[in-house]
């Protein structure tokens, strides 16, 4: 990838992914109908198709938090193959959250978000210093 913009894109794409597979987890614990009705009464995913929603929910989160210093980074000039790499071990490490909570790996899961908020932390640093 060329840029930090780029790297944004693509996790975008990735939390779509995230939340198309935990639609697909879901259907075998609840029929179309509720998935398709108001959910006025809600109901608990359990197994897979819970660890795919919190994990969408913390993407979605983490794309809070990291879309601004991607975004900031280039408006003061300071797009540097170290920012980039940043970029890139953030949306390479939310991937691997993301697995890692789909099958239910506390301590890897843990510390795949951990380096992708140091990732995050560092491009802040890189846009605002």
């Amino acid at each position: 990838m060329s840029s930090e913009l780029e790297v944004l894109a693509v996790y975008g794409l990735v939390i779509i992914l995230t939340i198309v597979l935990q639609v697909l987890a879901t259907l075998p614990q609840y029929d179309l109908s509720y998935l398709v009705g108001p959910r006025d009464q809600t109901r608990e995913l359990n197994g897979l198709a819970g660890r795919l929603a919190r994990a969408s929910t913390n993407n979605v989160t983490a794309l809070a938090y990291f879309a601004p210093a991607v975004l900031v980074t280039p408006v003061h000039g300071q797009t540097t193959a170290a920012a980039l790499l940043a970029a890139q071990i953030f949306l390479f490490a939310r991937i691997v959250y993301v697995g890692f909570y789909a099958l239910g790996v506390p301590w890897l899961r843990t510390i795949s978000w951990g380096i992708g908020l140091v990732s995050a932390i560092y491009l802040y640093g890189v846009a605002l210093l």
